[in-house]
């Protein structure tokens, strides 16, 4: 990923010199795993904690030699322990450092999102509460419908990122396993207890079957969530992006002093931060593809997956944490106009209470598609003069047979249609 987009945190994860950092770490516990069986001496392990390191330059330069990371790595680390080097990678093969550091990362990894998605969760509960009963036109096909809450949107997006974090929990679990089984995955060479110590050491969890590489499906279903998650910020990106049109313009993103929204037209203010979210979900989702198609390999291992891997895991991870990122910052900066709401909500000229006026009549004995027929007259009536829908129904003698005007009245009361958002907030838990 591109520096513009990697925050801190999440990018030292997926640094160079922090990967070689975690085989280390394993190379080391596969050696204290090996003298707990008393296969090597504990003294060679002290040496070998004491004098195991590398350098990132050396290592590059060993591996243009021979065109192997981890022998390279391997061949570095030789170099500064001496003697007791016979006994790192002992009985191991290269996938079993990878993909167990590999999961270290992607663990890791999962920390930093949960971490932001709680605080995103955080946000839009706090913005459904605060505008529980501001009233918004609720919208279909792009047409206005009925009349909605706006906090009733960030209610709607609370519930998915709760569950969007949930299935990112789950994909944490079963990212976070290790491998020490070395060449096709049968312990010929190393003992499965190594491996039970190795992954107790580091917090993971032996894989149960290995073929020299822990599977596939695991990365793929892990980065099926991120894309998951992605394209529920896209979702709520989007909707601010709708919202924020000029002719719309219920909400503006957040625009600070200097800001400059067009070279060409300084009157702009561009909904940027949404469409860049909308835009890194699509990256995403293109990288979850290439992930189901690691899944298939040949026979036991190919090392397919793996130059797709390098981009596609440290990309989507750290795109993700920047979007995560970015809506925080977003939201809880948004500006909001329930002024322009109410605006919006009028230009209708009453016709969001048309289904109210046609249940009415039903209620009164008239048969449904005779209510319809009447009441989509007087709409299309109301649209096409500016007249407000009120008057052609107060005017309809076909209507005024079945209501009273004191009937009609009550009909047009935008509180009939937010009478059960609380009983909604309830039930999502933002309210007791």
């Amino acid at each position: 990923m591109i520096e513009r987009y990697t925050l801190p945190a999440m990018g030292r994860i997926w640094q160079d010199e922090y990967r070689l950092t975690l085989w280390l770490k394993i190379e080391i516990a596969a050696c204290e795993g090996w003298a707990k069986k008393g296969k090597i001496p504990q003294e060679a392990v002290e040496v070998i904690r004491q004098k195991a390191a590398f350098s990132w330059d050396r290592v590059k330069e060993i591996e243009e030699v021979t065109q192997h990371d981890v022998l390279a790595f391997l061949t570095n680390v030789a170099e500064n322990v001496g003697d007791e080097a016979k006994y790192i990678h002992l009985g191991l093969t290269s996938s079993d450092v990878l993909d167990t550091s590999l999961s270290l990362q992607l663990v890791e990894a999962s920390e930093i999102l949960l971490e932001k998605m709680d605080k995103l969760i955080n946000v839009l509960g706090r913005k459904a509460l605060e505008y529980k009963d501001t009233l918004q036109m609720g919208r279909s096909h792009g047409i206005h419908a009925e009349p909605i809450t706006f906090g009733l949107k960030f209610a709607l997006w609370y519930d998915e990122m709760k569950r969007q974090k949930e299935r990112l929990k789950y994909a944490r679990e079963e990212i976070g396993v290790g491998q020490i089984s070395g060449a096709v995955g049968t312990f010929a060479n190393v003992d499965p207890a190594v491996e039970e110590w190795v992954c107790e050491s580091l917090g993971l969890k032996p894989a149960p079957v290995s073929t020299q590489i822990i599977q596939r499906d695991r990365h793929a279903f892990y980065v099926g969530v991120l894309a998951g998650i992605a394209s529920s910020l896209d979702k709520i990106a989007t909707e601010i992006r709708n919202l924020q049109r000029t002719d719309v313009h219920e909400v503006e993103e957040p625009f600070g002093k200097g800001q400059k929204g067009s070279s060409a037209m300084p009157h702009k203010k561009n909904p940027v931060i949404s469409e860049r979210i909308c835009g890194m979900a699509r990256l995403i989702r293109g990288n979850a593809q290439v992930a189901f198609e690691n899944v298939a390999l040949w026979h036991e291992r190919d090392i397919s997956h793996s130059s797709a891997e390098r981009v596609i895991l440290p990309d989507s991870t750290i795109a993700l944490d920047y979007m995560l990122h970015k809506m925080i910052q977003t939201l809880e900066g948004l500006r909001v106009s329930p002024e322009q709401m109410m605006t919006n909500i009028e230009k209708v000229y009453g016709l969001i209470f048309s289904q109210r006026v046609m249940l009415s009549l039903v209620d009164k004995g008239m048969s449904r598609e005779t209510s319809y027929a009447l009441v989509q007259k007087n709409a299309m009536r109301a649209w096409d003069t500016k007249v407000p829908f009120k008057d052609y129904v107060l005017q309809d003698a076909e209507i005024m047979q079945f209501l009273t005007k004191e009937e009609v009245d009550a009909l047009f009361d935008y509180e009939y249609h937010t009478k059960n958002i609380d009983y909604i907030f309830r039930r999502v838990g933002l309210l007791k």
